[in-house]
């Protein structure tokens, strides 16, 4: 919290700054926390109406499916069963030595390793890492 909160918030701390104001100040002050507070009260109460009728919405589904034997369970299996099917990993198609003297293989998807990438531009073809 704030200094400036903790100040209006501890009635000592307010009372010593409200003696460098003026009554009419401090009467537009309590008029801008009463516009603020009433604004948070609003914005409390939509989210309570919009959690209301998100409910009520729930329920009524629920009830329609049951009365249509449609259990949830049965919207989740086939949903699963329409999921798209993850892709199986590519086997690798190229060899190449790093600059580590390391052994490695790529797929030829993606960026294509520097090794590779460098003596192509030297000149070499790319059929010479084929495995």
């Amino acid at each position: 919290m704030s200094q400036a909160l903790q100040a209006l918030n501890n009635i000592r701390t307010l009372r010593a700054h409200s003696r460098d104001f003026s009554i009419d100040v401090l009467a537009e002050m309590l008029e801008k926390l009463r516009i603020v507070t009433e604004e948070k009260r609003q914005e409390q109460l939509a989210a309570q109406q919009a959690r209301r009728e998100h409910e009520e919405k729930l329920s009524t589904w629920l009830e329609l499916m049951e009365s249509d034997g449609i259990s949830p369970r049965d919207l989740i299996v086939s949903a699963d069963e329409k999921a798209p099917k993850k892709n199986k990993p590519r086997a690798p198609k190229y060899r190449y030595q790093d600059a580590s003297g390391e052994e490695k293989t790529w797929t030829g998807q993606g960026r294509m390793p520097k090794p590779i990438a460098q003596a192509v531009a030297a000149g070499k073809s790319l059929d010479d890492f084929l495995l």
